[in-house]
């Protein structure tokens, strides 16, 4: 694909999607040293494993720091109904003071459905419901009752409160296949390149959808939905492997199979970065130029290692 059907360059934008620590003072802690690192986002996932409450837990991140911007990457929307979605969003935005980027997603961790008996249904429906809960946020946002009716959900004459201290929030949508990404395309600020996630876990079965060539076929869906929006997108990618290795083809034959990847296909994909800072810089670089990806999101384990490769290229 070439630069004149990619959008416009756009500064990279690290972000860190904080987990653990699950004290008051090591959640604050954690936080602080994100933002002390020059990260410029901090986002915490929705899921019913051993985590904080997303809301919570990024208002607690947001009061321990002064400047690094916060997001839910993503609220799961079959947890959450839309209204009170929209009340929890636009509340973190005015108490941030404009620094919360809202992520939603259709919901995809088998084990927060079965371990919680709400239904997994198939993937259409769940993202036709998150679409209709998407409208309904943003309408909760707008000025003035907001009525709709839809194939999942009926809201008739609600006033929306708080309103978002910006006035609409940015809108981060992730997906790996053609009927979330295309969603995204339309609807979405910010678009997660991932890995098709279909199976319910991130395993061998995710790695066709994980290669270079992959995100050559994503990155055309993407455009063809987009239409004239596209040069306003800002395209995410979540690093799954990180690490600042003097043996980057080592760690790719170990952990390449994992994901059902030769070592080769692993240390290609957008979504794992191996290799010494130097490399590691120049990999970011000539992924931004062939795909337009310029937010990288770092796991947590990984965030302190990838702090001299943040300070090279933030804001550039």
């Amino acid at each position: 694909m070439s630069p004149a059907n990619l959008p416009s360059v756009k500064p990279f934008r690290f972000g860190v999607q904080l987990s653990g620590a699950l004290t008051r003072a090591g959640w604050r802690e954690r936080a602080k040293q994100v933002e002390d690192l020059g990260y410029d986002v901090l986002t915490v996932a929705d899921h019913v494993r051993d985590q904080f409450a997303t809301t919570p837990a990024i208002l607690a991140a947001a009061d321990a720091t002064s400047s690094i911007r916060v997001g839910s990457v993503v609220y799961a929307n079959d947890f959450h109904h839309p209204v009170m979605l929209a009340k929890e969003a636009a509340s973190l935005d005015v108490l941030t003071e404009g620094r919360f980027e809202f992520g939603i997603g259709a919901g995809w961790q088998t084990s927060d459905y079965t371990t919680t008996g709400v239904p997994f249904d198939p993937p259409g429906q769940r993202i036709d419901r998150m679409a209709e809960a998407l409208a309904i946020v943003r309408g909760l946002w707008a000025d003035g009752p907001y009525s709709f009716s839809g194939n999942h959900y009926t809201i008739t004459d609600l006033e929306g409160t708080p309103k978002p201290t910006q006035r609409f929030p940015p809108v981060f949508i992730g997906g790996g296949g053609k009927r979330m990404l295309t969603l995204a395309a339309r609807e979405a600020d910010i678009i997660g390149l991932n890995i098709k996630m279909w199976a319910g876990t991130i395993d061998e079965k995710s790695g066709p959808t994980a290669t270079a060539e992959s995100t050559d076929v994503k990155l055309g869906w993407i455009r063809e939905a987009a239409g004239d929006r596209f040069e306003q997108l800002t395209l995410q990618s979540r690093i799954h492997i990180a690490a600042v290795t003097d043996d980057p083809h080592g760690l790719a034959e170990v952990l390449g199979p994992v994901l059902g990847l030769s070592p080769a296909q692993a240390l290609a994909s957008p979504h794992a970065l191996a290799g010494p800072v130097p490399a590691i810089i120049e990999t970011l670089l000539e992924r931004r130029e062939r795909w337009g990806i310029s937010y990288i999101t770092i796991s947590a384990d990984a965030f302190e290692a990838m702090a001299p490769v943040v300070a090279a290229l933030h804001g550039s």
